[in-house]
């Protein structure tokens, strides 16, 4: 019974169900392990379309902020839109500063108190490194992408990023630990109308 339903759909109003299937929103649940199966967590997983972003600015839920409590910055990598802000609020007692040399973007916010609060600019896609002058074991990461389609896994190593057309993507898998050049694994999906799934296991330091 199904087979001439779906000729008949084909031959009446093909057209019409070849756009709809086109315009359906799709999505790609991602799940990052390490060598031993060991689900990772907070490794970026970016989606981005064959040609780059074009459909304007990029907004991510929440305040672009790496914030320094109990001298560690938090959270341990945050992402942020390509030429977006990132504030960097003190919540310690004591004066941090914040620094990178990474080639996404260097620069050095000079010492500054609790409660006080500076930001930067990141014009540049890529990862920064984060460290403070005067606190040798402070470590943090941003990455800046040009992509609405990113978030990070949880702790269960899921990500789950949805609203993409149907088409061909770059996966980019990052991960401060990872055992590739950057930290990075990319290789090109194809997305579909409707929900798809990928397992990526990493080498990690």
């Amino acid at each position: 019974m199904k087979g001439p339903i779906i000729l008949a759909a084909l031959l009446g109003p093909g057209i019409w169900i070849a756009a709809a299937w086109a315009a359906t929103p799709a999505s790609m649940q991602v799940q990052v392990v390490d060598e031993r199966g060991v689900p990772v967590r907070d490794a970026v997983v970016e989606l981005d379309p064959s040609g780059g972003w074009r459909g304007g600015a990029i907004r991510f839920p929440g305040r672009a902020a790496m914030a320094q409590k109990n001298v560690t910055f938090t959270p341990g990598t945050l992402i942020v839109a390509k030429g977006g802000s990132v504030a960097f609020p003190n919540l310690d007692t004591v004066r941090h500063s914040v620094f990178s040399f990474s080639k996404a973007a260097r620069f050095e916010i000079d010492l500054y108190g609790r409660d006080q609060s500076r930001s930067q600019a990141f014009p540049v896609v890529g990862t920064v490194a984060l460290g403070c002058n005067i606190h040798d074991q402070m470590r943090g990461y941003i990455r800046v992408v040009d992509t609405p389609y990113a978030a990070k896994t949880d702790q269960n190593g899921l990500v789950r990023l949805s609203g993409m057309a149907a088409g061909t993507y770059q996966l980019t898998i990052w991960h401060p630990r990872a055992r590739t050049p950057g930290g990075e694994v990319k290789r090109a999906v194809v997305v579909g109308a409707g929900a798809a799934s990928q397992k990526i296991a990493l080498r990690l330091r």
